[in-house]
Formats: structure tokens, C-alpha cells, sequence
């Protein structure tokens, strides 16, 4: 599998070897953006992901560049978790939208762990508005707009950590 990624300006390319591991990325690593970091991060497959049956497709092309998935399961989001999980966006006008669209469908949440867990699926989602990602991409191929976006990914390994948390019991997360 070979993957090029120009959304975010920084010719990300990998693809598997025989082996099933990642190679490549020597853009990456010989900037030092790269490091031989085992990650976890935490993905919401959004309602207009879910009321398109898109879920297989999005987990399939983390999949495909290397990243395993660790944990899954479909919740209903509530306003407690909702103001919780969007609390910097609590004092936006949109942000009663943003609770509305988020729990007007299941979403699919998930844990998936690996190299740089973070930074690659950032990369394979590309930006947060669907209408400015590269055809290549989650978001370009199948979103639709800022909102209707497909996914939720974490934006650091610290702020994982936080969300891995928030959306999972530790008895759900296998070791």
C-alpha cells in the first residue's frame, strides 16, 4: 500500500514492506519530525461518518498505513461528555450545533496504536474542513464540511491520553 499525503505540505509517503511493517517516510524522519515513538490516539468516527456507513472504509485506511486497533465500540454521546470533550468551544455561538450533530447518531470510537499514532492519522485525515482536504485523504475523499468531517482525531499525545480516558473504562482497552 502507498500513500502520498500533499494536505499537509510535507510529501508524507509510506507504504508496507512483505514483512506487513511501515517503511518510508524519509522526509519525515530526516526533518526529525519522526521518531521511533509507540503511540496510542483516540478516533470518533462522527454521525455523518456512521449514517453513511463509512466506519469499515475509515478504519481500513488506518489499517493500511500500519496503525493496529486496539479497542472499539459504538456509544451515544451525552451532553455531560459533549460539553466535557468540547469544553474550549463551550463559549461559541455553534457549539449547541456541535452538541446536536455529535449526538444525533452512535459514534464509533476507537483506539488505535503505533508509530507515531498521532501525526499519522492527522495526516490521513487531512484537515479539519472537508472542503479544503487533498483527494487522498479521509476528509477529502468522504467529508463533506467543517462539521460533517468524518472523524474526531486527537491533535497531541497528551491530549490521547486525556481522551483515551474519557471514552474508555480501563477494562475496555485490552492489553
Amino acid at each position: 500500500m502507498s500513500l502520498v499525503n500533499r494536505s499537509a505540505g510535507r510529501g508524507l509517503k509510506w507504504r508496507r514492506n512483505k514483512n506487513n511493517k511501515t517503511e518510508g517516510l524519509p522526509d519525515l524522519l530526516f526533518s526529525g519530525i519522526l521518531s521511533n515513538s509507540m503511540e496510542r490516539t483516540l478516533i470518533l468516527c462522527k454521525p455523518d461518518c456512521m449514517r453513511k456507513n463509512l466506519a469499515g472504509e475509515v478504519v481500513l485506511r488506518f489499517q493500511n498505513a500500519g496503525l493496529r486497533l486496539q479497542a472499539a465500540k459504538m456509544i451515544r454521546l451525552t451532553d455531560a461528555l459533549l460539553t466535557e470533550h468540547y469544553s474550549h468551544l463551550t463559549d461559541k455561538p455553534f457549539f449547541p450545533e456541535i452538541v446536536n450533530f455529535m449526538k444525533s447518531e452512535p459514534v464509533l470510537a476507537l483506539i488505535l496504536t503505533g508509530e507515531n499514532a498521532v501525526i499519522v492519522v492527522r495526516d490521513l485525515l487531512g484537515p479539519t474542513d472537508s472542503r479544503k482536504a487533498a483527494k487522498g485523504t479521509v476528509r477529502g475523499d468522504l467529508g463533506e464540511s467543517n462539521m460533517l468531517n468524518i472523524a474526531h482525531a486527537s491533535d497531541s499525545v497528551e491530549n490521547a491520553e486525556i481522551e483515551v480516558k474519557r471514552f474508555f473504562r480501563s477494562d475496555e482497552i485490552p492489553v
